[in-house]
């Protein structure tokens, strides 16, 4: 049966690792099991937290308790959106360019899901995260970053679509449009926090599109002309159904969803991990070995298969790259499955 021990010299043709790969599947399939909101916090007196230190927080007790009750709304909006837990580093004081290179620097050394600002509205730092999270991905480190804008730029949707525009790539997220809760406005920097524990928090067999905003209103409400457009520029925005508050559709500033890329990042963290843990240095790189690693790989994928994370999925060898010596390449295809966001319907009558 599947999930017993191996021995890399005997193998059985389930081996042990499968169930590594079985576990790594269903905490996909879960969402919060995997839910980490990673924020660099700008402020924390009254609390008993110091500077420069990373603390994981999972109850507003928690947060309030090390970082004061006035400073803790960004982590609550995180864990209300669904996060599991934040990933919460203390900025020093007045930060400055250096403290915040250091900052990113330090969340290089931490695992988590999505990285979110502390409410702030920060051009220079949008542009140094864009570039942040391209040399993650070159190094195989996956996440999501959600940014947002200030009271001027939420006040027209084309100021919100260029910074989308500016910040295009497949791993940023960019809301555009504040909210109203109470009857206080907060901005969408301010709410990104929200977003980024939805996120976090959504199974990645799941879509956040139409998911409710537990708000009273946006700041700005948009035409559909500028629905339309905004989408097209890869944005991120609430609208007022006349009910509620909900997302319109959840994708990147690159334009793609965020279901897709969060299943894309999944794959790429379990294979690698899974890997380094069971495989390398374990395996003889002989045909023994190569097939019990692609046997396991695709069990890891029709796992997410049967889930509705993506279809037909295959792995072989890669016919144009030989595995000799300490080398294995491995060519992994399959068909996302996407979530049922436009419904056509033709009316006979």
């Amino acid at each position: 049966m599947a999930g017993g021990s191996w021995d890399p010299t005997s193998l059985p043709n389930r081996p042990g690792l499968f169930i590594n790969y079985i576990q790594a599947a269903a905490a996909q399939i879960s969402g919060g099991a995997r839910g980490t909101v990673a924020i660099p916090l700008l402020a924390y007196s009254g609390g008993t937290a110091v500077a420069t230190t990373f603390y994981t927080v999972t109850t507003e007790t928690e947060a309030v308790a090390l970082f004061g009750s006035a400073n803790v709304k960004s982590i609550l909006f995180a864990l209300q959106g669904g996060a599991k837990e934040v990933l919460v580093y203390t900025m020093p004081a007045s930060p400055d360019a250096a403290a915040y290179t250091a900052m990113r620097n330090a969340f290089d050394t931490r695992p988590y899901n999505v990285f979110v600002l502390d409410g702030e509205y920060n051009t220079t730092q949008h542009a140094a995260i864009k570039t942040w999270v391209g040399a993650n991905r070159t190094a195989g480190k996956h996440f999501v970053v959600v940014i947002g804008g200030d009271a001027t730029t939420d006040a027209t949707s084309t100021q919100g679509d260029t910074r989308s525009t500016l910040n295009s790539d497949d791993y940023i997220v960019n809301l555009i449009n504040g909210v109203v809760i109470g009857g206080t406005s907060y901005t969408s920097s301010a709410f990104a926090p929200w977003v980024a524990g939805l996120i976090a928090g959504t199974a990645i067999n799941r879509s956040i599109t139409y998911t409710v905003a537990p708000v009273d209103d946006v700041t700005k409400r948009l035409t559909n002309a500028q629905i339309d457009t905004s989408l097209a520029a890869g944005s991120l925005l609430l609208i007022h159904d006349g009910v509620k508050v909900k997302v319109v559709q959840g994708i990147v500033t690159s334009k793609k969803k965020i279901r897709s890329i969060r299943a894309r990042q999944a794959i790429a963290t379990d294979v690698s991990r899974t890997a380094e843990d069971n495989y390398i240095g374990k395996l003889n790189n002989n045909a023994d070995g190569q097939a019990a690693l692609i046997v396991a790989i695709l069990a890891y994928l029709e796992s997410l298969g049967a889930d509705g994370v993506l279809s037909a999925p295959t792995v072989t060898l890669d016919p144009q790259r030989p595995s000799v010596g300490d080398s294995v390449f491995l060519s992994i295809s399959y068909t996302e499955v996407d979530s049922i966001e436009r419904i056509f319907l033709s009316v006979n009558i």
